[in-house]
């Protein structure tokens, strides 16, 4: 199965922030480079690894955003994955370029969602597409409103 194609532009500036011209979505975009420990014994990426990928990308997109998770940790907050997908296309290999382009998609009371896309860094080919699903909690891990800064980020991405 093939991907739908993605084809990222800059966005003015800054290239933190691509829009597919493709879907018209903005997507908050980092670089990385794969590490020989993220390899397996066939020397590609091993699967659990793209979640680490998905992780930085999510991370980055909101210290980007000036809401880093620290922040959102001491205000009483945390965002456990609940449910996840990836769909895998390409393989990775050791030192590899590889770009994480990560959004905010669905914003419920108590949950909300990211979406990712990771292409090569040199090719620009999709290697996998993918989504983690979060469900706000207070410091004593009962579910509770997504709190107010997150509802603001989701509100002032990118269109």
């Amino acid at each position: 199965m093939r991907p739908k194609p993605f084809r990222p532009k800059t966005l003015g500036s800054d290239d933190r922030y691509v829009r597919d011209q493709e879907t018209d979505l903005v997507w908050h975009r980092c670089r990385e480079r794969t590490l020989y420990a993220d390899t397996d014994r066939s020397t590609v990426v091993y699967h659990a690894n793209y979640l680490r990928y998905f992780e930085f990308g999510r991370a980055s997109l909101m210290r980007d955003a000036a809401y880093p998770y620290r922040e959102i940790e001491a205000s009483g907050y945390v965002y456990p994955i609940i449910d996840l997908g990836i769909q895998f296309y390409e393989p990775l290999y050791y030192d590899d370029p590889l770009h994480i382009h990560t959004r905010p998609a669905e914003l419920e009371r108590v949950k909300l969602r990211f979406d990712y896309v990771i292409t090569h860094g040199e090719t620009g080919r999709i290697i996998c597409t993918g989504f983690t699903r979060h469900c706000a909690l207070n410091s004593a891990g009962k579910p509770v409103t997504v709190d107010p800064k997150t509802v603001h980020l989701w509100k002032a991405f990118p269109k």
